[in-house]
């Protein structure tokens, strides 16, 4: 694809905030494979919706015929970036940043393609040209090209600076580390490109600089619209602060597809056009679609399952999608154990041995167990016809809930009222 059109489909996709030299960078992306590259703070061992914008402009760089540079900060994951960040983060030990170094390597491999011979994207970990090089010879061979006058005027560093914790010099560093990452990888990868999110405009920029003021080939930098709601605030928590993680155990599928499924009308266009795969072309067709009534949520819907295919693979949206029709009163009839499952962190959950149901239990006295209410008011939500077993209203109060209503191997679900759902499982 030609360069400047490539980089126009990113800036209609909301993906360019800042390029360092456009035409530069479009000419060479038009004659030849550009190895680029993103960084990821191993803070954790798991990525999360934040880490999103990177790792869809390594996607679509390589669907457009370059190459990926995962890296991974093993060693400026020990010091912090102040980039966006009012506080000093906490420095992490060997074990702890080996741990999550290889659960990220785990989770890129999935969302990119590591195995083409020509497009096939590289994981490195800066650790591996950091860690031998001592202080003396850093501030020597890398430290003397950038002032100090520089980095105080970059965004990330004046910021710390005029707030009351100020900044430590570990912290100071990072940008010459950052940049000292990306000379090392034109090096050793043939690496012209960084990108990533604009709050890292500074640091990429740092980079450029350095690898000018050494002799280095030109390097470029290209960053994204930070992932924002409609409020302005940074994407990636629920409403309870509960952060949104890519690794299932963390963030069940059923969750993170419920996440973008209740994304605002006005989020939509920017959020389906930035992450779909699909054709800019497709994608107006499905926000023309939305547009005429959006109380179907077709446009959220569609960046759910985006989103959620990508993630978690193609069969975990019927997966999802099953379990949602369970929490909006739907037949549970063909149910699978992975779907149910997916709502053991939706609702609550209650375990009952299997000889209970063997020998069967009277609703009341389900529902009583359930919901922690006396009998007396668990037999008035009977008779009212508030109660459920599997999404079927029970109004007998004789009624005895068996193995026979369980809708998989080891699990059912009640529900008191219209809201409250209760997942039963069976030992």
């Amino acid at each position: 694809m030609d360069g400047s059109q490539f980089i126009e489909e990113l800036r209609q996709r909301n993906l360019v905030a800042n390029v360092t030299d456009e035409v530069g960078l479009a000419k060479l992306l038009s004659t030849q494979v550009v190895p680029v590259y993103a960084g990821y703070d191993p803070t954790a061992s798991s990525l999360h919706v934040g880490n999103l914008v990177p790792t869809i402009l390594l996607k679509r760089f390589q669907l457009a015929g370059h190459r990926p540079i995962v890296l991974v900060g093993g060693a400026t994951g020990m010091i912090g970036d102040p980039s966006g960040k009012s506080d000093e983060r906490n420095l992490l030990d060997d074990t702890t940043l080996a741990a999550n170094l290889a659960g990220i390597r785990a989770q890129l491999s999935k969302l990119m393609d590591f195995d083409d011979p020509n497009t096939g994207a590289a994981m490195t970990n800066n650790a591996d040209w950091t860690r031998g090089v001592s202080y003396l010879e850093f501030l020597r061979d890398q430290g003397k090209y950038l002032t100090i006058n520089y980095m105080m005027a970059k965004d990330s560093v004046k910021s710390r600076l005029e707030g009351d914790g100020g900044i430590s010099y570990t912290e100071f560093s990072y940008m010459l580390l950052q940049a000292f990452d990306f000379v090392m990888l034109a090096k050793s990868h043939g690496c012209r490109l960084q990108v990533g999110g604009n709050d890292q405009y500074g640091n990429i920029t740092a980079g450029c600089e350095l690898a000018r003021k050494q002799g280095g080939p030109q390097l470029y930098g290209l960053t994204a619209p930070l992932l924002l709601d409609s409020t302005g605030q940074k994407m990636g928590k629920t409403s309870t602060g509960e952060r949104i993680w890519l690794d299932p155990e963390r963030t069940t599928p059923y969750a993170f597809y419920q996440y973008w499924l209740n994304r605002a009308d006005d989020e939509v266009p920017r959020l389906l056009k930035l992450f779909s795969l699909k054709p800019l072309a497709e994608i107006d067709a499905i926000l023309a679609e939305h547009d005429q009534d959006r109380s179907k949520r077709i446009g959220q819907r569609e960046l759910a399952r985006a989103l959620t295919g990508w993630i978690h693979g193609e069969p975990a949206i019927a997966t999802v999608e099953a379990a949602a029709r369970v929490m909006f009163g739907g037949s549970l009839e063909g149910i699978t154990e992975a779907a149910l499952s997916q709502l053991a962190g939706t609702m609550k959950a209650f375990d009952i041995p299997r000889a209970d149901l063997e020998a069967g239990v009277g609703i009341v006295d389900l529902i009583s167990r359930v919901t922690g209410d006396s009998k007396s008011k668990a037999r008035t939500l009977v008779q009212q016809g508030g109660a459920y077993v599997n999404n079927s209203k029970i109004t007998d109060l004789e009624h005895k809930v068996t193995l026979a209503h369980l809708a998989t191997e080891t699990m059912l679900v009640v529900r008191s009222g219209k809201k409250d759902y209760y997942l039963v499982r069976v030992g």
